[in-house]
């Protein structure tokens, strides 16, 4: 293999990584809200572009940048999906699964329709933070500083919560919820405000991705439909509800979409979908998922 091959292929595998450095912190949002909640959340992919859209508003209206935006976004978007988890899904505990999707569905129509009223169709600019401009020259790619920053603080990001949920007493009380919701009253937890906040929690990691995703891709309220379906299948693939196989499965999956670029570019937007089939029909709960 040449150096420019060796060049491509890194390259690709650079645009893979951050790929799925996204894929991963949007489907540990989705599994966390259907995992521990039960509830299919088809608004994910517009909480996702709410938080790009929160970052660029913020800098565009109120001056404040990047760095600050990183925190309010997700807690801001985090407070509407609390809102929404009290006000709209809390009525639907107990009907099937369906009426919580069409709802959310519903939510994603109508908050893409409102931003795309106010700011039309075109993507809007966000620029990179002046502290991570520029980047390395490795020989074998240039990486640049800010996509390197995606990647490690994704990293970050994934395994903080999945140690939370996996191996902290509030990630029991939220595992024991899903069991037995009963039980976890008698220790004197409020269940309805631990679903709401788990709710709020993973519409916050929607948009700390948006607002990631912001100065990579330009801001528009239809950055997030096309992703939603990728990342609805990495969930599958990974395990609906399992916080690790959203994780593994997020990073896994961006890394071959990358390659297939290399090897075969015609299917590289189908790839995942191909994946997904697969496993399903091998293990159709998913690969980190319990059958």
């Amino acid at each position: 293999m040449d150096s420019s091959s060796v060049q491509v292929l890194a390259g690709q595998l650079l645009i893979g990584l951050i790929n799925g450095s996204f894929y991963a912190i949007l489907s540990l949002g989705l599994a966390i809200i259907f995992g521990l909640l039960n509830i299919v959340n088809f608004a994910h992919g517009a909480l996702y572009m709410l938080g790009g859209m929160c970052a660029w508003m913020l800098l565009e209206y109120a001056g404040i940048g990047y760095w600050w935006a990183l925190i309010a976004a997700p807690l801001l978007v985090g407070a509407f999906g609390i809102l929404l988890e009290r006000g709209l899904l809390a009525r639907l505990q107990g009907v099937d699964h369906i009426y919580g999707l069409l709802l959310t569905f519903g939510v994603a129509l109508m908050l893409q329709s409102l931003f795309q009223g106010i700011y039309g169709s075109a993507g809007m600019p966000y620029s990179i933070p002046s502290e991570l401009k520029g980047g390395w020259n490795l020989a074998f790619v240039f990486l640049p500083k800010y996509r390197a920053w995606i990647i490690g603080a994704s990293i970050v990001i994934c395994f903080s919560v999945w140690y939370a949920i996996e191996k902290t007493r509030l990630g029991s009380y939220l595992r024991a919820t899903t069991e037995n919701p009963e039980l976890v009253e008698s220790f004197g937890v409020n269940v309805q405000v631990l679903i709401a906040l788990t709710f709020g929690a993973g519409t916050a990691l929607a948009a700390l991705a948006g607002v990631l995703a912001a100065p990579v891709y330009s801001v528009s309220p239809q950055m997030g439909g096309e992703l939603l379906t990728v990342v609805f299948a990495v969930v599958v693939i990974g395990g609906m509800g399992s916080v690790l196989g959203a994780i593994l499965g997020g990073f896994s999956l961006g890394i071959v979409e990358g390659l297939t670029k290399v090897i075969y570019p015609e299917a590289s937007s189908v790839v995942i979908f191909v994946v997904m089939i697969l496993v399903i029909m091998a293990r159709p709960a998913g690969l980190f998922g319990k059958l």
